[in-house]
């Protein structure tokens, strides 16, 4: 499987990201191993799951240009964002 997901810090910092192993990946995050999102605590709040590699690259190449596919997943996930605030 391929998932895109999605990353919330403490102080509500967005990231999404693309991998093969989510756990893995997260533990990355949380370790310092990425320099995008090193110095943070992270929580998954979000993640979509894809057999093909290509469909899980193309959204979250979608997500990551901040147009209407980013601003609507947030709509979407509000409760959980404001949750895990």
């Amino acid at each position: 499987m391929h998932y895109v997901y999605v990353l919330l810090s403490g102080n509500e910092d967005f990231y999404v990201g693309y991998t093969s192993d989510l756990k893995r990946r997260v533990e990355e995050h949380n370790s310092g191993l990425n320099k995008s999102t090193k110095g943070k605590r992270w929580k998954v709040i979000y993640y979509e799951a894809y057999a093909a590699r290509a469909d899980a690259l193309e959204r979250e190449r979608k997500l990551k240009q901040r147009g209407q596919s980013k601003r609507f997943l947030k709509q979407r996930i509000r409760r959980s964002i404001e949750e895990c605030s």
